[in-house]
């Protein structure tokens, strides 16, 4: 499979897209002046602690206070310790060094461990813990015990501290894996230091920017290669893998085209896509994919599509479409939290399992955790997605002012019924010699037009002078009664 990572630079914002034979898989968005605080590292001071949640307000220094769970302190449980309750653990005012778990996402604030982990590029520093863990995706026996067994004999004599393998370390050499624990150690005493010689609350450890986490994250060594757009980042990322990974420099290249980069591949068009409710099938059914605080739920639907002999199989073959199509939006958008999808209805159970064994094959590319617990009593697969960031359409939109969210708005003639009793009420409670009504032209044109005659009664009913004026900025539901 090829596999390409397109960056586009600029100083305000960098877009990251991944492809897969062609076909965007994902993207990342990171701006300068919001950027994501997960991964970053803080010296927070305790607000409030609260035992009927077993949790905590901490101050780390952004505009709202993060949330500490009990479950998310760290007690050596290796050593046979218990989880204590929060009030026995934390007081008020009390300094302790956190990391960011889950950005801060709408009225939330973000969600801290005090379990510290630092990424490298083939391993994962636990510097609280004493043992070592090999990657899930790592899947054959002996290769994992083998890795553990290398990097026990490279750990310094009574290392405190634990390591998670990553995948990028099944290829690599003793030398590399040296170099990973020297380079996360050293970062680990410097933060120590930096939490010795501070105030809370303050930043001790910012994880790296996008550019750079994708080098060391997501960039494999089967990925193609890494397409940058903007010379500085292109210089930044080749420093930064000459240093850490110099295996992967001939996998990096500037783009010179005239064109700008996510024009020439689509992404683009991609991008506008993927923020849309509906999404199209190739053979004519398609997806309703809505979000909502709690929950996302995606609805498919035939739509066009009636290729099939008979009815089941056309139910049939939209569904198994529809599964691949699913799992791609799910990492295209980063939909995560709850997810909700309703198939279309298959009266075989053959067809059931076959349309759940293919979804699970298509989400068996995407690197975020996830439970898929099959279908329920209703028919609807269930499932959760790790949710870390906010999703593409949260990070690129916001909420209509006009519908506030709602996704509609009322009618001409609901907001000119409701114009006509403010009238009446105005009229009673005030002694003035003319109501000006200020609306949406659509709404003056139903007062020219249908309701002209309910308008000229209201004005006999209340005796006074009802004049029109269309406000061209006015949304469809505003609207104002001035007295004169």
């Amino acid at each position: 499979m090829s596999t390409e990572f397109l960056i586009n630079s600029t100083p305000q914002e960098t877009r990251v897209a991944l492809l897969e034979n062609g076909t965007v898989q994902e993207l990342h968005v990171e701006r300068t002046a919001s950027r994501g605080t997960v991964g970053n590292i803080y010296l927070g001071r305790v607000v409030r602690v609260l035992p009927g949640m077993q949790s905590a307000f901490i101050d780390i220094g952004l505009e709202r206070t993060a949330f500490l769970h009990v479950a998310n302190i760290w007690c050596d449980r290796e050593q046979g310790a218990v989880q204590q309750p929060i009030e026995n653990i934390l007081r008020e005012n009390q300094t302790l060094t956190v990391q960011v778990l889950k950005d801060s996402i709408g009225s939330k604030g973000a969600r801290l461990s005090t379990q510290i982990s630092l990424a490298g590029r083939m391993l994962v520093y636990l510097p609280q813990d004493c043992h070592i863990g090999i990657s899930q995706r790592i899947e054959d026996s002996p290769a994992r015990e083998h890795l553990r067994e290398r990097l026990e004999r490279l750990l310094p004599e009574g290392e405190r501290g634990g390591f998670i393998v990553r995948t990028m370390a099944e290829d690599a050499d003793d030398e590399a894996l040296a170099a990973d624990i020297a380079y996360l150690r050293k970062r680990w005493q410097q933060i120590e230091s930096a939490a010795r010689n501070c105030t809370a609350p303050a930043l001790l450890y910012e994880d790296l920017d996008l550019p750079r986490r994708v080098l060391r994250d997501l960039v494999q060594n089967d990925t193609d290669r890494v397409l940058i757009d903007a010379p500085d980042t292109h210089l930044a990322l080749h420093n930064f893998a000459r240093e850490y990974s110099p295996h992967l420099l001939p996998k990096l290249a500037p783009y010179n085209g005239a064109r700008p980069i996510f024009d020439l591949y689509g992404i683009e068009d991609e991008i506008a896509r993927a923020l849309a409710r509906r999404v199209e099938l190739k053979s004519g059914g398609y997806l309703i994919i809505d979000q909502t605080e709690a929950m996302t739920t995606v609805d498919v639907n035939t739509g066009g599509f009636v290729g099939a002999r008979n009815f089941d199989d056309t139910i049939f073959k939209t569904n198994l479409e529809a599964a691949q199509a699913i799992a791609r939006q799910l990492r295209l958008r980063n939909l995560g939290g709850i997810i909700l999808i309703d198939f279309i209805d298959m009266d075989t159970p053959e067809h059931r399992d076959m349309v759940l064994e293919e979804f699970r094959k298509a989400l068996a590319s995407d690197r975020t955790k996830m439970s898929l617990n099959g279908f329920t009593a209703l028919g609807l697969v269930e499932m959760t997605r790790k949710r870390t960031r906010d999703s593409l359409a949260h990070l690129l939109c916001e909420i209509c002012p006009t519908c506030e969210g709602r996704g509609q708005v009322k009618t001409a003639h609901t907001v000119a019924y409701e114009i006509m009793r403010e009238l009446l009420r105005e009229a009673r409670q005030f002694n003035a010699r003319e109501l000006r009504v200020l609306a949406n032209p659509t709404v003056i044109d139903l007062f020219h037009d249908e309701e002209a005659q309910s308008l000229a009664q209201i004005s006999e009913i209340t005796d006074r002078t009802i004049s029109l004026h269309p406000e061209t900025s006015y949304s469809q539901e505003q609207f104002d009664i001035v007295l004169l």
